[in-house]
């Protein structure tokens, strides 16, 4: 636009009324490379050829007759010296011609330089070899006032689909280069006249040497530290980006850059030869039109896939870098990714043969989606410390069967740090708070299409060959990972079965292909205690089997629905208060370790087996801990910060520590000993540090003092019952990917299901048997009765059906209830098959009776009516 010039051509525009104005005004211009360039070169041409103009009076031009004649380098020096004067430039005279200066015929300043020198024409912009924000500023100054922008266009090309171009364009010592011309002294220039000696004996090395910068090479350097003037980038994107041909020209320059760059570094490995080659994926990132139509098809594509080339040591620099970025910013890089996978996700069809894991853009913006996501965890609050110390599983040097069978792979342990993780030394788990919310890098459409039972296999079996998106889980839904662990759940407990098969064959007795469970009603946390006890001893292995069931002297047949009442029945025994195992908050309806239990480590190791076989066997259960647990159960220990749902009151104290203003000493009369009741209700104390009750809390050490009072409430104190509590946990999943899938929010989901209930999407997928259809009459008073229903009420129905009062990971919309028809008018109850989410329900004669017999099944369901 006419009046978007840089600040140098503004200035030079209020300055040009006469002809001093335009002298002081050179030095501004001069900042611009190019031009200092042209301007060095013709004090040299002057110095060592003349004007041609026998009459000269210039003392700094060899037409004159006083000039005393100078050598090559000399003259370099001297023009450089002429140069920070500004001194006076003869103009050419008619006997003397000069190919590179054409005069403008219309316009002539009384001046020491031509409007000529100010602004070349169009073709003298052919030694723009890369870019500056000045030289951008300057010639778009030049193109708004011809009215034509194809010289921009061309140099914009030209730049930006060269990538030794864009390397050293918009660098950070170019602008300090141009800034310290304007401050040259006179020991400058000896310097440079020293260095001259020998290296040059034309003027354009020896300019070409004053002005130039070479890239640094490979010594140790910050990794946030580029070369780059993210500013200046920005500014020219800015300038540049109003202007629709300009938007063409990044275009087209972007396709025909991107496979060279992708060659460059498959091939050549160039960034490990210069890291500087990074300037060219910090500056295209910078375009914030990238996500618009016209790059989303092929250019931005192509640039995806030649940025999975770079080495993770690069792609390491980049997250670093885009960390210190602002929330905009990091956003907009992140929207630009998910454009690109959703742009081509619904652009295109999948199914089983053609694969979404085999579409390369897709692939490609998720691996670089992955960089933003680093980017957005080290940009947020981290927490790279208080580890929970990692239990080393003692090695064998046996084979096992499943090596024997060849089956090793699919069975390893878990799979393999992400190699970027490992660069970066930062887990999702170590994030307090995100710059970008986790939930924002789920993309829907992607979910939908990805086949996970192929996914899986790529992922456990085929990770050198495959791509699985379970390599990248941020992008995936909790639905979709639960999918993937439902996958090797399943193929774990098929492999047992085998296995038993295997050994029964061998040893001649009758297989066992699950983990059985006899108990009785009236004993089930000592039976089960017992069982479970010896199966962890005598053969933890069986433990990866599907659970199966029975109550003694009762029958039923266990599909799911008895497991499913087993796991109640075991939480509410060792849940109650009166054992004393757990604490439990009236305020938060949250439990917590008790420190002064008198319970042994096998009562916590069990109710550890117990949400482990939850999740293996995919129950919810009805569970109520605080995050922190989960947290600790996946290896961070509990900080300060987790006491606000864990201990609201203790944490709201120590709030109120960390912030008083007064005399912490005197006012508050605390020391590092602290004391809590035990299970009888007497103190106990306990030193934060040695000789904690001489030690008083004060200002500058309040932050410890809080720190090791909460690594004592969450650590320390249950140390014995949470290890017992976590070993039984890890004895189900050791070797599940649940870990490095989920976060502990997402692991809690899987267990305890969600609270949020939504009968409407639970209505919605139910399906009908028996004569029943949505539009017979008595599944329209159902229905109507349902919703009629408080949330106690509907939590009973649920809990009837289903077997659990919660609903499963994506809501009740994924249950997919049946409702079928058990005969006609009668007194009979409902009732309902818990495994298969299957209600019987009799056609009753009028809604009234319907709403009476569901509400006294539901009520008096514990123990029977649930098959």
């Amino acid at each position: 636009m006419p009046g978007d010039t840089c600040r140098s051509c503004l200035q030079l525009e209020e300055k040009t009324k006469n002809t001093a104005e335009v002298t002081s005004s050179l030095n501004v211009l001069h900042r611009n490379r190019a031009t200092a360039k042209h301007l060095i070169e013709r004090y040299f041409r002057q110095l060592t050829e003349g004007c041609g103009n026998g009459n000269c009076t210039n003392e700094f031009c060899a037409s004159c007759c006083d000039f005393q004649p100078l050598d090559n380098n000399a003259a370099a020096a001297k023009a450089l010296e002429l140069f920070k004067i500004n001194a006076k430039l003869c103009d050419p005279h008619p006997s003397k011609t000069e190919s590179n200066l054409s005069p403008d015929k219309n316009t002539e300043l009384d001046s020491k330089m031509s409007n000529t020198d100010l602004f070349p024409p169009k073709d003298d912009f052919s030694d723009v070899h890369y870019l500056t924000e000045n030289t951008v500023c300057m010639i778009l100054s030049f193109c708004e006032e011809e009215g034509d922008y194809s010289a921009l266009i061309r140099i914009i090309g030209r730049v930006f689909s060269n990538a030794e171009a864009l390397v050293k364009s918009f660098r950070k010592d170019e602008q300090n280069a141009t800034d310290n011309i304007e401050s040259l002294t006179p020991e400058d220039v000896d310097k440079h006249e020293k260095q001259s000696q020998g290296t040059s004996e034309t003027m354009g090395a020896a300019s070409q040497a004053a002005l130039s910068v070479e890239p640094p090479g490979n010594e140790m350097f910050d990794p946030c530290d580029v070369t780059v003037d993210i500013g200046a980038v920005r500014r020219v994107y800015d300038k540049l980006l109003t202007i629709s041909q300009v938007e063409s020209a990044l275009v087209n320059a972007l396709v025909y850059l991107t496979p060279n760059i992708e060659l460059d570094l498959e091939y050549l490995d160039v960034y490990e030869t210069n890291p500087d080659y990074l300037n060219i994926f910090i500056i295209v990132m910078e375009n914030t039109n990238l996500h618009s139509p016209e790059y989303l098809e092929v250019a931005l594509a192509q640039f995806c896939k030649a940025m999975t080339k770079l080495p993770v040591t690069a792609l390491s620099r980049l997250s670093k870098l885009w960390s210190t970025y602002s929330l905009p910013h990091l956003r907009r890089m992140m929207e630009t990714f998910q454009q690109l996978i959703t742009f081509t996700v619904i652009s295109n069809e999948y199914d089983t043969e053609n694969l979404v894991n085999d579409d390369e853009t897709v692939v490609a913006a998720t691996q670089c989606l992955k960089v933003v996501f680093y980017a957005s965890i080290l940009g947020g609050d981290v927490d790279r410390e208080h580890n929970e110390e990692e239990e080393e599983d003692s090695e064998s040097d046996e084979l096992t069967l499943h090596e024997l069978l060849g089956e090793e792979r699919l069975y390893k342990k878990g799979p393999q740090v992400d190699p970027l993780e490992k660069e970066l030394g930062v887990r999702p788990l170590d994030s307090i708070r995100p710059l970008i919310p986790f939930d924002d890098f789920v993309n829907e459409p992607l979910n939908d299409v990805v086949e996970m039972d192929k996914d899986f296999t790529f992922f456990k079996v085929n990770a050198e060959t495959k791509f699985s998106f379970q390599s990248c889980p941020f992008i995936l839904s909790i639905i979709t990972k639960s999918q993937g662990l439902y996958y090797d759940n399943r193929i774990r407990m098929y492999s047992e079965r085998r296995l038993t098969a295997l050994y029964s064959m061998v040893q001649g007795q009758q297989p066992n292909p699950y983990l059985k469970l006899k108990v009785r009603r009236d004993h089930i946390i000592d039976d089960a205690l017992v069982r479970l006890e010896m199966i962890s001893m005598e053969n933890p292995s069986d433990l990866k089997k599907q659970l199966f069931v029975e109550f003694e002297g009762e029958q039923g047949v266990d599909e799911g629905g008895v497991s499913k009442e087993f796991f109640q029945l075991v939480l509410e025994e060792i849940f109650n208060p009166d054992i004393g195992m757990f604490t439990y908050d009236d305020n938060t309806k949250l439990f917590w370790f008790n420190s002064s239990s008198l319970e042994n480590e096998a009562q916590y190791n069990l109710i550890g087996i117990v949400l482990g076989l939850a999740i293996y066997n995919n129950c919810i259960l009805d569970v109520h801990f605080p995050m922190v647990v989960y947290r600790k159960l996946m290896g961070k220990k509990g900080t300060y910060l987790d006491l606000s749902d864990s201990h609201p009151v203790l944490y709201q104290s120590l709030k109120g520590l960390l912030e008083y203003t007064g005399n912490v000493e005197e006012d508050m009369m605390l020391t590092f000993q602290i004391s809590h009741t035990d299970l009888f209700g007497n103190p106990v104390f306990y030193d934060l540090k040695e000789q904690g009750d001489q030690l008083p809390v004060t200002k500058d050490n309040r932050q410890e003092f809080v720190d090791l009072y909460a690594d004592y409430i969450l650590n320390k104190s249950v140390e014995r019952q949470f290890r017992a509590f976590k070993k039984g946990f890890l004895m189900v999943t050791n070797e599940s990917p649940l870990k490095y899938l989920f976060r502990p929010e997402q692991v809690e989901l899987l267990i305890c299901g969600s609270r949020k209930l939504d009968f409407e999407e639970l209505e919605k997928t139910t399906e009908y048997d028996g004569g029943y259809s949505k539009d017979t009459q008595i599944i329209k008073d159902f229905w109507e009765t349902i919703h009629s229903f408080g949330d106690e009420q509907k939590r009973l129905f649920l809990q009837f059906t289903t077997g659990t009062d919660r609903a499963p990971v994506g809501g009740l919309g994924k249950l997919k209830m049946i409702i079928a028809k058990n005969g006609s008018d009668t007194d009979r109850l409902p009732t309902s098959h818990t495994c298969f989410n299957a209600l019987l329900l009799p056609e009753y004669s009028s809604k009234e009776k319907l709403r009476e017999r569901l509400l006294k099944a539901i009520t008096y369901a514990k123990g029977f009516g649930m098959l």
